[in-house]
């Protein structure tokens, strides 16, 4: 029998604030978590790209000393959002060997990595730090919540590029409907704010060069449209059983549907432009919600502002909906958060889950001259959502050819 499984948590630390709340708040303001980086690094190696989204508060003033000194970047992202999130959802007396954790990065302890080697290279084998290769593997962040709530049903680590952490959530709805858990702390974070990621982003040509107006560099579905800015951060969402949440009588957000994930084998950057996989990992995710195309109130675009990716989920989602899609109010955060990459589809969840427990769309900033071969409903300001039974998508596609593609109704 299909269990309902419901969201009771959220958490977040991202470029427009240290909390989910304020993230949702910065959000609605319409916001930008972009900005010029003051790094001395970003001279030094004369990068061409000169900002980012930052996280808007540092993990040294949230976490412990010796947790920043022991843990990545991306894992200090995901243990403030579980936590925030395990606060949110009442602090649950959870049967450890019922609570697991699936969590997603797209590069992973990249900022540990690098720094060792270059402590290797200067001053030798000696002084690299014995917790390395534990701070750098990629499931550090899952284990680290894992660690710190005591999940024993199982850690599970996605790294699909940009659309892990939506793949996250759609394997711990397959985890509690197969009864391997009762609760599920699901999420993603990434910390590669780093020159080296910088550099390869920009030689291929993918980020914005906007150095003079990083605030406004983000311009999903925009005619100038040049590329995506690079973010970072974490979201956390917890997600458990119908039955077990009213047992305990916790309040919920929303109800997770399910989703899907397909694959393009096509190309290991660019889209396929016809969006054939993209089309298909939506429209199994809403016909394993037993809902129809019509049913669906809300997008959360994936929209990273580049030319060639913004058109092809255009295409995709025109496949889908045909005509439908004109009526259906879209939105691309990405332009107030940037690119979380492995933790963008953990982020975007958590904003469509608000908008359907708020009934507001949230807008997308920087919007000043939408491509005429683009011709959605853009929400360019924050937009109420019609009362009643409300369903809404959120989308994440990633290098590699990934599609995944998550659903939630309103409760």
């Amino acid at each position: 029998m299909t269990k309902k499984i419901v969201i009771t948590g959220i958490g977040a630390t991202s470029p427009l604030g240290g909390t989910a709340a304020d993230s949702w708040s910065a959000l609605l303001a319409g916001e930008s978590g972009t900005s010029t980086l003051d790094h001395e690094w970003v001279a030094r190696t004369q990068l061409p790209v000169t900002f980012a989204a930052q996280a808007r508060v540092p993990s040294v003033d949230v976490l412990a000393r010796h947790e920043t000194k022991r843990l990545d970047p991306s894992s200090q992202f995901a243990l403030i959002a579980g936590r925030e999130a395990w606060a949110d959802a009442g602090s649950p007396e959870a049967d450890p060997e019922r609570l697991a954790v699936d969590w997603a990065t797209g590069i992973g302890g990249v900022w540990t990595l690098l720094d060792a080697w270059d402590t290797l290279r200067e001053r030798g084998p000696r002084r690299v730090l014995p917790m390395t290769v534990p701070m750098l593997m990629p499931n550090g962040p899952g284990a680290a919540i894992g660690m710190d709530l005591h999940a024993r049903a199982g850690i599970t680590t996605v790294v699909s590029a940009c659309a892990s952490s939506t793949e996250s959530l759609v394997n711990a709805y397959n985890r509690l409907q197969a009864g391997l858990a009762d609760i599920v702390i699901a999420g993603g974070s990434e910390a590669a704010i780093h020159p080296l990621p910088i550099a390869s982003f920009a030689a291929m040509q993918a980020l914005s060069k906007r150095n003079d107006d990083p605030a406004t560099a983000s311009r999903p579905y925009d005619i100038t449209r040049d590329g995506f800015v690079l973010g970072e951060g974490a979201a956390a969402l917890v997600v458990e059983t119908e039955e077990h949440a009213k047992a305990r009588g916790a309040r919920i957000y929303a109800e997770l549907l399910g989703g899907a994930v397909t694959s393009d084998a096509y190309h290991i950057t660019a889209p396929d432009p016809e969006g054939t996989a993209a089309a298909r990992a939506m429209i199994t995710a809403i016909r394993n919600a037993g809902a129809s195309l019509a049913d669906v109130s809300h997008i959360n675009a994936h929209a990273t502002s580049t030319p060639v990716g913004d058109i092809a989920e255009y295409n995709a989602l025109r496949r889908v909906f045909g005509d439908l899609l004109d009526g259906i109010p879209v939105s691309a955060t990405k332009a107030s958060t940037g690119h979380l990459l492995g933790g963008a589809g953990a982020i975007e969840a958590l904003f469509t889950v608000l908008a359907l427990a708020e009934r507001m769309a949230p807008p997308t900033i920087n919007l000043l001259n939408q491509d005429p071969s683009i011709p959605l409903d853009v929400v360019t300001m924050p937009r109420t959502l019609p009362s009643g039974d409300l369903l809404a998508i959120s989308n994440s596609f990633g290098f590699g050819g990934h599609n995944a593609v998550v659903a939630f109704r309103s409760v």
